[in-house]
C-alpha cells in the first residue's frame, strides 16, 4: 500500500502521530539517569539492525516512528545524562527541546527577514541577548550557525576579508590567486576545528605559525609577542578560549594590542570557554576577551540548547557581511536598518536557530546561566580534590573551570601508566556508571572529564567520583 504526505494532513492522523513521536522523546529522556551512561549497542550492531532493501512503497508514519524508536534507542549514547563527561556538551535544555520540536513543526527557512519575520525577529533579539550576557560590545554582528567550527569559519572568512581590504585586495571578487601572503598565527594547542576552518578558507592548516603554549595549553605571552615582531603584512591571530583538555584561556588581553598594532585581526575560539564571561565566579579568568575582532561559541555546550546551533560573532559587521552575503535577484534587499539573517552566515536555507536560544536564554536568564556555569566549575574541582587525593592518581592540569584530566598508576612509569589509565577508562565505560573519554596529552594518555551537563548536581558528581575510584581499585587490583 502506498502512503503520502495526504495521509497525515490536518484531520488525518497528525495529532496522534505528534504526540506519539513526544512520548517517545519523553520516555528516552525521563528514563536517562538511571540507564547505563553510554550505548547499550554499537555501530555495526546499529548497521545491521537498520539494514534494509530501499523501500518500494511508503508504510504508515505511525509504524514509521514506532520501528525508528525501537531500532534507535539501543545505539543513543546518554549524551543528555547527568554524568556524561565524555565531550564538552551540553544536556539540551527541556525547553530548547521544546523550542526545537516548535521549530521543526514550524518549519520556517530563516533565509531571510522578509520570508520569516518571527524567526529574523527572534534571532535579532537573541543576538542582542547573548552580546550583553557575554560581555561583549553591543554592536557586534552575530551569526547564527550550526556550532563553533562554521562559527569559526565565519569569524575567520571575514578576518580574511579584512586583512586582505586592508592590504588593497578584494579577496570575494579575486580569490586567494596573487593576493598577499596572510600570516595565522595560533596557539600550539588550539582545537583541531580552527585548523579545518583555515582549511575550508583555503589558509591551510599547516601554512601557520604555531605559538608556544604552557603546561595548561595557554599561550606563551613573550613567544607571541615574538611571533607578531617576526613578519609583516596581512595578519591573523587565533586565541583560544577553553583549552580542549585544560579548560586554559589564552591572554588575550596582551595579545590584543599587539595585533591591533599590525592592523590585524585577532579571532577568538571561545567554543565553551567564552560563557565563563557570563558568570560572576568565573568573569576574571575571560577578562580581555572583549577586545578581540571575533569569537565562535556554542549554544549547545554550556547554553544547552539542542543541537545544530553555535554563533559567529564580529567586532566588524562590515567585514561580516562582506564575506557572508548572498545576493540573487529573487532575494528580497534588506532595508537601512534591518537585519538580514543570511547576511551572516553561509547558508540560505538552514534551520530557524534563534527560536531555542531564545526559549532558554528566557527560561533560565542572567542568574540561571551564571549559577549553571559556577556550578559545574564548582564541581570540577570537587571531582579533582577527591581524586587528586587518592593513591595513584595525577591530576594534571590547573582545574580552573569545567575540565579535568587525569591519569593513572603514578609512579609506574609512562608506558605503564598510559595502560592502567586506557584500561580504567575502559572499565569505567563497560560499567556505564558515568561515560569519560580519553585523549593524548603531551604525550601520555589521560581520562578526560567536562562537568558541563547541565542537570548534574553535587549528587551525580560524586556518584562519578565513586565510580572512578572503584573503576581504579579494580584495574589495580589486577595490575598488582
Amino acid at each position: 500500500m502506498q502512503h503520502s504526505i495526504a495521509d497525515t494532513a490536518p484531520g488525518s492522523d497528525l495529532s496522534a502521530l505528534w504526540r506519539r513521536a513526544a512520548e517517545l522523546g519523553i520516555g528516552f529522556r525521563a528514563g536517562i539517569a538511571d540507564r547505563p551512561q553510554r550505548p547499550q549497542a554499537g555501530y555495526h550492531e546499529m548497521r545491521e539492525a537498520f539494514a534494509a532493501p530501499t523501500p518500494e512503497d511508503g508504510a504508515p508514519a505511525a509504524q514509521v516512528i514506532e520501528d525508528l524508536a525501537r531500532l534507535a534507542e539501543p545505539g543513543l549514547h546518554a549524551m543528555t545524562g547527568p554524568r556524561f563527561f565524555g565531550w564538552v556538551i551540553g544536556s539540551s535544555h527541556p525547553a530548547g527541546v521544546a523550542a526545537d520540536w516548535l521549530t521543526s513543526a514550524w518549519g520556517q527557512n530563516c533565509g531571510n527577514h522578509h520570508a520569516t519575520p518571527a524567526a529574523a525577529a527572534v534571532e535579532e533579539v537573541a543576538a542582542r541577548w547573548l552580546l550583553d550576557l557575554l560581555r561583549l560590545p553591543a554592536d557586534c554582528s552575530v551569526g547564527f550557525v550550526t556550532g563553533a567550527t562554521i562559527a569559526s569559519f565565519v569569524g575567520l572568512a571575514a578576518a580574511r576579508s579584512e586583512v586582505l581590504r586592508r592590504a588593497g585586495w578584494d579577496v570575494e571578487a579575486k580569490g586567494l590567486f596573487g593576493a598577499p601572503e596572510i600570516r595565522v598565527l595560533i596557539g600550539d594547542d588550539a582545537h583541531t576545528s580552527v585548523f579545518s576552518a583555515l582549511q575550508f578558507l583555503g589558509l591551510g592548516h599547516d601554512r601557520v605559525v604555531r605559538v608556544a603554549t604552557d603546561r595548561n595549553g595557554r599561550i606563551d605571552a613573550a613567544a607571541f609577542a615574538r611571533a607578531v615582531a617576526a613578519g609583516e603584512g596581512p595578519l591573523i591571530a587565533i586565541a583560544q578560549a577553553g583549552q580542549l583538555n585544560t579548560g586554559a584561556i589564552d591572554p588575550v588581553a596582551e595579545m590584543a594590542p599587539l595585533v591591533q598594532a599590525q592592523g590585524g585581526w585577532l579571532h577568538v575560539d571561545g567554543a565553551f570557554a567564552l560563557w565563563a564571561r557570563a558568570c560572576p565566579e568565573t568573569a576574571a579568568l575571560a577578562e580581555g576577551l572583549e577586545l578581540a575582532d571575533s569569537w565562535a561559541t556554542d549554544g549547545h555546550k554550556w547554553l544547552q540548547t539542542p543541537y545544530d546551533c553555535g554563533y559567529a560573532i564580529t567586532r566588524h559587521p562590515e567585514a561580516h557581511r562582506r564575506a557572508m552575503t548572498i545576493a540573487a535577484s529573487y532575494l528580497p534587499a534588506a532595508e537601512a536598518g534591518d537585519r538580514d539573517p543570511s547576511h551572516y552566515v553561509p547558508e540560505l536555507s538552514r534551520r530557524a536557530r534563534g527560536f531555542a536560544t531564545w526559549a532558554i536564554i528566557k527560561t533560565l536568564g542572567r542568574a540561571g546561566i551564571a549559577e549553571m556555569v559556577g556550578r559545574h566549575c564548582r564541581l570540577a574541582r570537587r571531582m579533582a580534590a577527591t581524586l587528586g587525593a587518592t593513591s595513584g592518581i595525577t591530576i594534571l592540569n590547573d582545574v580552573t573551570l569545567n575540565q579535568v584530566i587525569l591519569s593513572f598508576g603514578a609512579g609506574r612509569g609512562d608506558e605503564a601508566g598510559d595502560r592502567l589509565t586506557q584500561q580504567v577508562i575502559e572499565t569505567i565505560q563497560r560499567d556505564g556508571a558515568l561515560f569519560a573519554g580519553g585523549a593524548r596529552w603531551r604525550g601520555r594518555w589521560v581520562m578526560r572529564l567536562s562537568v558541563i551537563s547541565g542537570q548534574m548536581t553535587e549528587a551525580d558528581a560524586d556518584r562519578a567520583t565513586a565510580a572512578i575510584l572503584k573503576a581504579w581499585d579494580e584495574v589495580r587490583g589486577d595490575n598488582a
